[in-house]
C-alpha cells in the first residue's frame, strides 16, 4: 500500500526529508508525491525545473514523483488541494495522505476543518467581510468566536490551512489523513533551527550565493533567478484587455478594474502588486492571479477537472505502483498530449516548463516535457 503527499519540494530541503522518513517509520509504505511543477501556490517560479526536484526527492525516500498540473499548481489552498487528492484517489493503493503541519492533533483539526459549514460561523464571516475584512483572518476570528480559540488557533498557521483543505478534500474518499507536526522552522522564519530551515530562507540564500548545504540534501546546480521574468510577465500583462483579466481565476469582486489600472501604473511586478493590494485582496491572490495571466490560466481552465498521473521520477517500487492508477499514466508527453480531454492541462504544463527555462542565467530551450525520458529506474533505490 501507498501513503500520498501533496508538496512543492521548492527546493527539496531536510524537512521534506524528514517528513517522508516520519511516514515510513509510521506506516512503512511505498511513498506517492504529488509535486507542483514549474510556478507554485505562492504565484512564484519554482527555484529549479521540476526534474531535478522530483530525483532529489526520489533519492531521499519517495518512490513516485507525479506532477500536480500546473492549473492547480498555481490555485488557491481549496483547488490546489482538491486537484492533488483527485490523483492521490486515482491510485487504488493509496491508504493515507500525509501532510506537515503546526498542529496534528487530528481531532481538532477535523473541527477546525468542519467549521466552515457552521451556519453561524458562515454568517459571522460574512458579516466581517462586509465590513472590509479579509478572508483568512474573518474566518479566523468567526470560528474563534463561535467555537472557540482553541479551535480558532489552527487557523493561524500557514501549513494548517491547507492541511484542513487536504481533510475537507478527502471526504468520503476512504484515504484517511496522516498530520506530521512540522520540525524545527516554522513556515516562512526567517531564523533556521538546527538542521531545519524554511524554503523560504533556502531559495533566498541560494539566489544570493550563500551556501544552504546543511539545510537540504543536494543543492540544485542551476537555479530559477525570478527577476529574469519580470520583463516578460509584464509585457504580457500590459498587452491584455479588461476582458481577459476578468477571464482569470477566481478574481470577481471588480478586481480586476483594480489591476487593469495597477498594470498601467506599475513599472514593476511588485509595485503592481503594491498598486493592487487591499486587506481584501492580499498579495498572494494577487501573485497567483499574475502567474495564471502569464500562463493564459483561465477561470474555466482551472474550475474543470483532470485527473491523470503525470510521472517526473520513480524507482521500481513506484514503478510497480502506477499499475494501480485508474487514471492515464503519462510517462510519454507527446502521447499523453493525443488524449483530447487532457491536453488543455498537459499543454499549460509544457508551457510553465518552457516560460520557467527563461528565467536561467543561460535561457534554455522549448521541450523539456517532450524531451526529458521517464523511465522505470530511472532512480533506481
Amino acid at each position: 500500500m501507498a501513503t500520498a503527499v501533496i508538496c512543492e519540494f521548492n527546493p527539496f530541503h531536510n524537512g521534506h526529508k524528514y517528513l517522508l522518513e516520519q511516514i515510513s517509520s509510521r506506516v512503512g509504505s511505498e511513498i506517492i508525491a504529488v509535486m507542483s511543477g514549474s510556478f507554485t501556490q505562492r504565484g512564484e517560479a519554482a527555484v529549479c525545473d521540476k526534474f531535478t526536484r522530483a530525483r532529489i526527492a526520489v533519492e531521499n525516500g519517495a518512490d513516485l514523483v507525479l506532477e500536480l498540473p500546473t492549473v492547480y499548481a498555481t490555485a488557491g489552498a481549496h483547488r490546489f488541494a482538491r486537484g492533488g487528492v483527485r490523483i492521490a484517489r486515482a491510485f487504488d493503493c493509496v491508504e493515507h495522505l500525509a501532510f506537515g503541519c503546526e498542529d496534528d492533533d487530528i481531532s481538532r483539526l477535523n473541527a477546525a476543518a468542519d467549521s466552515e459549514n457552521d451556519p453561524a460561523v458562515r454568517a459571522r464571516i460574512a458579516d466581517l467581510m462586509r465590513g472590509g475584512d479579509y478572508y483568512p483572518r474573518a474566518a479566523q476570528r468567526a470560528v474563534g468566536e463561535v467555537m472557540g480559540e482553541d479551535i480558532a488557533g489552527i487557523l493561524s498557521g500557514a501549513n494548517n490551512i491547507l492541511a484542513l483543505e487536504y481533510i475537507r478534500a478527502l471526504k468520503n474518499s476512504g484515504i484517511s489523513p496522516l498530520p506530521i507536526k512540522r520540525a524545527g522552522a516554522r513556515h516562512d522564519s526567517p531564523e533556521a533551527d538546527g538542521g531545519f530551515a524554511s524554503a523560504s530562507l533556502i531559495r533566498s540564500r541560494l539566489l544570493n550565493g550563500q551556501n544552504a548545504d546543511a539545510f537540504m540534501p543536494e543543492a540544485p546546480s542551476e537555479l530559477c533567478r525570478p527577476e529574469l521574468l519580470e520583463r516578460a510577465i509584464l509585457a504580457l500583462l500590459r498587452r491584455m484587455s479588461l476582458d481577459q483579466l476578468s477571464a482569470l481565476p477566481e478574481i470577481g469582486e471588480g478586481l480586476e478594474h483594480r489591476l487593469f489600472r495597477a498594470i498601467r501604473e506599475g513599472e514593476s511586478v511588485e509595485a503592481v502588486l503594491s498598486l493592487a493590494k487591499t486587506k481584501r485582496y492580499t498579495r498572494a491572490r494577487l501573485r497567483r492571479l499574475l502567474v495564471c495571466a502569464f500562463l493564459g490560466i483561465t477561470e474555466e481552465l482551472q474550475s474543470g477537472e483532470a485527473v491523470y498521473a503525470r510521472v517526473l521520477c520513480m524507482n521500481q517500487r513506484g514503478a510497480a505502483l502506477l499499475k494501480s492508477c485508474r487514471a492515464e499514466v503519462v510517462t510519454s508527453f507527446a502521447k499523453g498530449m493525443k488524449n483530447e480531454a487532457l491536453r488543455p492541462f498537459l499543454g499549460k504544463d509544457a508551457l510553465a516548463s518552457d516560460l520557467l527555462a527563461l528565467g536561467f542565467d543561460s535561457p534554455k530551450p522549448c521541450a523539456s516535457d517532450y524531451l526529458t525520458k521517464i523511465a522505470p529506474l530511472i532512480c533506481a533505490g
